[in-house]
């Protein structure tokens, strides 16, 4: 009796020393799927309070509106172009003035009407209308209201997630995190401590930075926001790229396989 109940005893024993390897692996691959787990290091950090602002890059597109009490004064400030219009009803067509967009070439400059050349890189949409401003004060005889927008600030998103694409951002202002929720969020097989972030400053030189989505410390990363024309590439696990070779090789063994079959049927029809 003594023997049986010792046994049940070690089989209960050995049936744990089995289960265990799988619950600490279970236990270890959860660690990896949330997002900022220690977020008590952000909150006891010092942050600095200033609300984040992009700045104008060369390439960028970007339409600048003068505006004033007399508008015929602010005419001349205002690159547009004459576009025409069909109107269903009739045969004829109108044509209706159309902002044209400024381009910022690689020195960071625009040539805005009248004014001349005008450096605007590097400045943020604050400081670009400020210095507009102040540039328009000897021709003018009240302070204008000057409006800067960037008509082609984008980021793009692929890699391991739902929807990866590029995105256009209408209010200029995106975080790592919303541009993943842009793109549908990761998949199951995607890395949430290797993100890369691929960007190009100023002077055209390109950097990959590599982020940690465990750690909630990344919120405080300058990468953390993102810029125009930034690159977000989240990394696949091992378990996609195992899935990927079992594909193809499957495809391959299907393929040499009716090969084979092919020969073997044209052989036995040979020697009939």
């Amino acid at each position: 009796m003594n023997s049986r109940i010792m046994m049940r005893r070690l089989n209960k024993r050995n049936l744990w020393l089995l289960l265990l390897p799988f619950l600490l692996t279970a236990c270890q691959s959860y660690k990896k799927v949330p997002y900022f787990q220690n977020v008590e290091v952000v909150n006891e950090a010092e942050q600095q309070e200033k609300l984040y602002d992009a700045k104008i890059m060369p390439k960028d597109l970007l339409t600048i509106v003068v505006s004033c009490t007399n508008p015929e004064l602010a005419i001349p400030f205002n690159l547009t172009v004459n576009a025409g219009i069909a109107v269903s009803t009739s045969s004829y067509v109108t044509t209706q003035p159309v902002l044209q967009p400024y381009l910022v070439d690689n020195e960071g400059n625009i040539n805005f009407p009248v004014l001349g050349e005008l450096k605007l890189g590097g400045l943020t949409k604050r400081e670009a209308e400020q210095l507009i401003i102040d540039k328009l004060k000897p021709y003018m005889k009240e302070t204008p209201i000057v409006t800067v927008r960037m008509v082609n600030y984008k980021i793009s998103v692929i890699g391991e997630v739902m929807r990866p694409g590029t995105f256009t951002i209408s209010n200029e202002k995106v975080n790592l995190l919303e541009a993943l929720a842009m793109a549908g969020d990761m998949t199951v097989y995607g890395l949430r401590d290797n993100v890369k972030l691929i960007r190009e400053d100023a002077n055209g030189i390109q950097q990959i930075v590599t982020l940690d989505l465990n750690k909630a410390e990344t919120i405080l990363s300058p990468y953390y926001w993102l810029q125009q024309n930034d690159i977000v590439y989240v990394t696949p696990n091992k378990a996609k790229a195992r899935n990927s070779d079992v594909g193809n090789s499957t495809s391959l063994w299907f393929s040499a396989t009716s090969i084979l079959v092919s020969i073997v049927s044209l052989l036995v029809n040979i020697l009939k």
